[in-house]
């Protein structure tokens, strides 16, 4: 028999084992009620919630202050989506193919999500985690995504964030960094006309900048990505059958089948804002002025030459040195400051199809360096155009440097061209960027261009733009990455590695871009003149890119003209226009001062196309307003060149019907004549920079034919200026004091005479 002290040991034994039994039943219920309780799917920031469905990952809310949600109330889209290669085909696989989904909250502003055990087990082992992060103290929520276990699987792309946004009751807008910037009213109207129901926009790319908004006055929704390495990827909207959008971020993994899990090398931003697109510039602008390629832009480094930031007009003409520098010449004297000429078609091939055979000059050697130096001799800077990504596959040199080799191209093996020449039908092919090459053919031409034939600097075409290449024997990652961008910052120090005097070059590119600066001088946003190339339309062009990085890059361009555009003499002559360079007619002379006006106010270089002498006196008064509107400027680069962009005071600004023109920028574009259109546009354009020393510039133009008055009042402290100072105008005469202010209120009449300019100067004592 047992002795009492043996069984009193025994059963104290049973009963800890009996303890620890039950404890592992409590951890396990836990831990099972965490991950099942609907309650723990609601994550909150400070003024916002977001709430997913726990059966499935959807988010099924997610609203700001407003009580309104900015999401569809009824459970909507998985928050992920892959696409994937398989036998021949293209397969699909969201979170609704998962049999299994587990949630974690870390804390109350974090949930962890994971999907698993999916259908039919296509993708062995596949789990797709993503971890969705509030703001504890502002309106933005962060998202992070992981894949694993795709070995074996090619992966094409990857959609993540998904979020409906549901209609509302108010009128919306879309606001989008396409190029310079664009604003679309009422945005799912205009889907619904389109056969795709759906937008996209490539970053980066023709997306300068990796956000967007879409807001109403009641409520706001806010999109970025965090990404500081500039990988490829898209931003869409769809419109759904439910009249919801869905948007979408789309990255692109590498084309590489041994890689076991895919995470993008950066994370996504999403949150409700109240406001217009000059707050989402403002919120962008918080996060993108601390990036590298703000760190290391070369206009705040002071890495842009001085004749560049001195340059207070640029012609934009084509052809010899007598049909573009002589015309400079003439225009320098009228307006007795520095003048510069952005050239196309001195080259010696035919434009959009015979790149790039650019040297000789079309006029040769002697005339063309003769006219250079001339031109130098009278203070003119030459900027040459060279396509940096483009060569025509029906050129000889196509053939004889085996370029194929090196050319981009896309998943099928096949080469990416296009063929932007209507008259001749000869296609160009895409230049892969991470070739070294390319990188050597192009460093080379701009070689020749600037250290033989005298030019300034290279216009590179296509700059800012981002080629998927797969061609495997490049020595890349296939696919998407950033080995483009990568690439082109090597050439581009490539480039000035060969230049004599490379403190004196200039490298522009097309469109804008953030990850660019870095490594060009001078971006060329032609959106000012959007009319005029597209006609009329939806979209309303904004100055989204200099609302964010007006103080770390150089803008210029528009089509602006007086004439009709010109015609590649090399170009069949059969589609050449019977009159080159015809006056437009007198009534759209407004057009062409909208134009103007418009980058005036919005801190661009202004720019004329096509300017021949005789204009001086055949178009008197715009060619003066031309002349008046860079004199202003050149007064006002403090704000106008360096100032950083801030919210106008509100003022009347009256509206009027005007002509406005379309053509092609090429003439004789198949019989194609000048299309007219009637709109409506303001006659009063206005914009508010914030100088380095903390004045305020408030650039005015006015296109109207009458006088119009401007009243202004406003704090000083809404531009963080002292409460005490003077407020001066400047204008073509020269700068004259207004009155002062005191108190923080600032009051400011002022009437503007037909078609005049100003800048109105807040300075403080």
């Amino acid at each position: 028999m047992l002795s009492s002290e043996l069984k009193i040991k025994i059963m104290m034994k049973k009963i800890k084992h009996i303890i620890f039994c039950f404890s592992i039943i409590c951890v396990t219920l836990i831990l099972s009620g965490c991950q099942n309780n609907t309650k723990n799917m609601t994550v909150r920031g400070s003024s916002f919630e977001m709430k997913f469905d726990a059966a499935d990952g959807f988010l099924q809310y997610y609203s700001g202050d407003n009580p309104d949600s900015l999401l569809a109330p009824e459970k909507t889209v998985s928050p992920w989506e892959i696409e994937y290669a398989q036998g021949d085909g293209i397969r699909k696989l969201s979170a609704e193919d998962a049999l299994r989904l587990r949630h974690w909250k870390p804390n109350k502003n974090t949930i962890i999500l994971e999907w698993d055990r999916f259908k039919g087990q296509e993708i062995k082992n596949l789990a797709v985690t993503a971890i969705v992060k509030a703001d504890s103290g502002g309106a933005m929520s962060h998202w992070k995504i992981s894949v694993d276990g795709i070995k074996g699987v090619q992966i094409n792309n990857l959609k993540f964030p998904r979020i409906s946004i549901a209609r509302t009751e108010q009128e919306e807008f879309l606001a989008v960094p396409e190029w310079m910037g664009q604003l679309l009213k009422n945005p799912r109207e205009y889907l619904e006309k389109l056969k795709s129901r759906k937008f996209e926009w490539s970053y980066p790319g023709p997306l300068s900048m990796q956000c967007l908004a879409l807001y109403s006055d009641n409520n706001g929704f806010y999109a970025a990505c965090d990404d500081t390495l500039a990988y490829r990827k898209n931003f869409t909207f769809t419109l759904d059958s439910a009249d919801n959008l869905l948007f979408e971020i789309v990255s692109f993994p590498p084309s590489d089948t041994s890689l076991k899990k895919y995470e993008p090398n950066y994370g996504f931003v999403s949150g409700s804002f109240k406001g217009d697109w000059i707050t989402a510039a403002e919120i962008y602008r918080e996060w993108g002025s601390r990036q590298s390629w703000s760190r290391e832009s070369r206009f705040k480094n002071g890495k842009t030459p001085d004749w560049l930031e001195n340059n207070a007009l640029w012609v934009w003409n084509r052809g010899k040195s007598s049909n573009v520098l002589l015309p400079a010449e003439d225009i320098q004297r009228r307006l007795k400051l520095p003048v510069s000429v952005y050239w196309h078609w001195w080259h010696g091939c035919s434009y959009d199809d015979g790149f790039p055979e650019y040297i000789p000059p079309r006029e040769g050697r002697k005339s063309f360096t003769a006219a250079m130096n001339k031109a130098h001799a009278s203070g003119i800077k030459s900027i040459v155009y060279m396509n940096q990504a483009l060569w025509g596959t029906t050129t000889e040199s196509w053939k004889n440097e085996n370029a194929g080799e090196y050319a981009a191209r896309d998943q099928n093996g096949k080469l990416l061209t296009h063929v932007f020449n209507i008259f001749t039908g000869k296609p160009t092919a895409y230049m892969c960027m991470g070739t070294q090459f390319w990188k050597d053919k192009y460093s080379t031409l701009c070689d020749s261009a600037v250290n033989s034939y005298g030019a300034d600097g290279v216009y590179m075409d296509m700059a800012c733009l981002n080629t998927m290449c797969f061609n495997r024997s490049h020595g890349h990652p296939i696919g998407g990455g950033n080995y483009h961008l990568h690439n082109f910052g090597i050439m581009t120090e490539m480039i000035r590695s060969k230049i004599k005097n490379s403190e004196e070059l200039v490298l522009a590119g097309e469109g804008a871009g953030e990850v660019w600066m870095p490594y060009l001088d001078l971006f060329l946003t032609l959106a000012v003149s959007k009319e005029r190339y597209a006609g009329p339309g939806a979209w309303e062009t904004i100055p989204f890119f200099q609302a964010v990085y007006h103080q770390y890059a150089i803008t210029y361009g528009n089509y602006s003209s007086l004439l009709v555009p010109p015609y590649d003499e090399l170009w069949p002559e059969k589609y050449a226009p019977k009159e080159p360079l015809k006056m437009l007619d007198r009534k759209f002379s407004r057009q062409f001062m909208m134009e103007q006006a418009r980058s005036f106010v919005w801190g661009l270089q202004p720019v004329i196309s096509n300017y021949q002498p005789f204009l001086a006196s055949e178009r008197k008064e715009e060619t003066d307003y031309l002349l008046r509107l860079a004199t202003v400027r050149d007064k006002c680069r403090q704000y106008l060149l360096g100032g950083k962009f801030m919210r106008s005071p509100a003022f009347n600004i009256p509206e009027e019907e005007t002509d406005i023109s379309r053509l092609s920028i090429y003439a004789g574009k198949m019989g194609e004549s000048v299309t007219a259109f009637r709109g409506t546009y303001p006659l009063l354009y206005s914009g508010t920079w914030l100088s380095e020393n903390n004045t305020l510039g408030i650039a005015l133009a006015s296109i109207s034919d009458n006088d119009n008055e401007v009243d202004l009042n406003f704090e000083a402290s809404e531009y963080g200026l002292k409460p005490e100072g003077s407020v001066y105008l400047t204008d073509s005469m020269g700068k004259t004091k207004l009155c002062l202010y005191s108190d923080g209120k600032i009051s400011v009449k002022h009437t503007l005479k037909p078609r005049d300019l100003c800048v109105i100067e807040i300075i403080p004592n």
